[in-house]
């Protein structure tokens, strides 16, 4: 029996769970929520409406956000 192996980060740590089964169900189960994170499937971002198949590799990260504070610099550096 297959099943979907799960890595997870923060803290990291890998699980498996049966298959298949939909993104959406999967991070009910392990609860997360849709947009706190990414979802890649055997090394390709999905959507929270794709459904992972027995056997597949799936990675779970936090999304994460930033960049500059305050307005982009104006003119050519010197």
């Amino acid at each position: 029996m297959g099943g979907v192996k799960v890595l997870l980060r923060n803290p990291k740590r890998e699980l498996e769970v049966p298959g298949p089964l939909g993104v959406l169900a999967l991070l009910e189960q392990l609860g997360y929520i849709r947009e706190a994170v990414l979802v890649i499937v055997d090394g390709t971002l999905v959507t929270g409406d794709a459904t992972i198949a027995d056997g597949s590799g799936v990675e779970i990260r936090p999304v994460v956000s930033g960049g500059a504070t305050g307005p982009a610099p104006t003119g050519s550096p010197r």
